[in-house]
């Protein structure tokens, strides 16, 4: 909708020192939220003592592209009469999708550390759920993962925040003499529930 000349929101030439035309005041100050300016933090569950317990930054500098998240509500429908009306019902959240650089590092590559959590839950030797994955959650669930966005200046502005996240799916991109891209790794999540929160005061608050 476009704003009239003597609208509020406009900024006079005399009051700006430009030439001609006036740009709507509404626009000085804004900025959009950039897709490529985030971080992602993980707390990984004790999966395995002789992973360190700094592996979870490791995949954090690994991450090179996140998936959209979100919640979905689903309808309950109720018919009345001759016409139907619509109520909340349970929430479902979506998946989560991670693409990692494949890194080399010092106790070995990001696609190990990846693995070691999804075959804590689900033994490919076996085909069976491993024994850790009936037990408590906490063994096996990561307490959160938070998706932090970045202002231009490289500061926290929002958060979102996934609870009860574990790997769904661990999947390699593929190999090929044809190109020079870096190999990375895909993984799927899922989570119980997630929350959104404005004006973060840290990076990774949720964290702990």
């Amino acid at each position: 909708m476009a704003l009239a000349n003597n609208s509020p929101f406009y900024l006079k030439d005399e009051n700006r020192g430009l030439g001609a035309g006036s740009l709507p005041l509404i626009s000085m100050g804004l900025d959009s939220v950039r897709a490529y300016q985030f971080e992602i933090f993980f707390k990984l569950p004790p999966f395995n003592p002789a992973v360190e317990s700094d592996a979870g930054s490791k995949i954090t500098l690994a991450a090179k592209q996140v998936s959209q998240v979100g919640m979905t509500i689903e309808d309950i429908e109720v018919h009345r009469v001759n016409d139907k009306v619509f109520y909340p019902g349970k929430a479902s959240p979506e998946e989560l999708t991670v693409t990692f650089d494949n890194f080399y590092q010092e106790n070995g590559r990001v696609a190990e550390v990846l693995w070691q959590w999804f075959s804590w839950i689900y033994d490919p030797t076996s085909g069976k759920l491993t024994e850790k994955s009936v037990g408590s959650e906490s063994n096996w669930k990561s307490q959160s993962v938070v998706i932090v966005h970045l202002d231009a200046q490289g500061q926290p502005q929002t958060e979102t925040r996934l609870y009860g996240v574990y790997p769904k799916s661990w999947k390699t991109a593929e190999f090929n003499y044809a190109t020079n891209e870096f190999h990375t790794i895909e993984m799927v999540f899922r989570y119980d529930f997630m929350e959104h929160v404005e004006k973060t005061v840290g990076v990774g608050g949720a964290l702990g």
